[in-house]
């Protein structure tokens, strides 16, 4: 596995559990769950899933950018909520993060909890 690589940056929250923020390989970068949790207290930013919506996809953006790659190489996106009744709102944000006429894939599911008791994650999987 000699193409596997750990990625890391202080630009994202470090891991909390037995897992890396991403690893690139075969010319892929998968990123691990971001939810929005300040790089630099561990505390989760904001009290409604937008401005959450916003927190993480920064935090994924980093990790990405840590990988050599970028937002616009995004192949698929999972995101995780836990009201479906902040779609739109997610949505919004989502949308100004991925622009162009190119959006990547993505589902988009309700959960009963997600770490910290955030309000909103998401993960995916980008062209390195």
């Amino acid at each position: 596995m000699s193409d596997r690589t750990i990625v890391s940056t202080d630009g994202a929250p470090a891991a909390i559990g037995p897992y890396s923020q991403g690893v690139k390989g075969a010319g892929l970068v998968h990123c691990s769950g971001q939810i929005a949790m300040d790089p630099a207290t561990g505390e989760v930013v904001g009290d409604d899933a937008a401005t959450q919506a916003e927190g993480a996809l920064k935090n994924l953006q980093a990790v990405l950018e840590a990988a050599g790659s970028s937002l616009d190489k995004v192949l698929k996106c999972n995101v995780y909520i836990v009201d479906m009744g902040e779609f739109a709102a997610i949505n919004e944000v989502y949308g100004r993060f991925f622009t162009g006429d190119s959006p990547p894939a993505r589902a988009c599911v309700e959960v009963s909890g997600l770490p910290k008791g955030a309000l909103f994650e998401i993960d995916c999987i980008a062209l390195a």
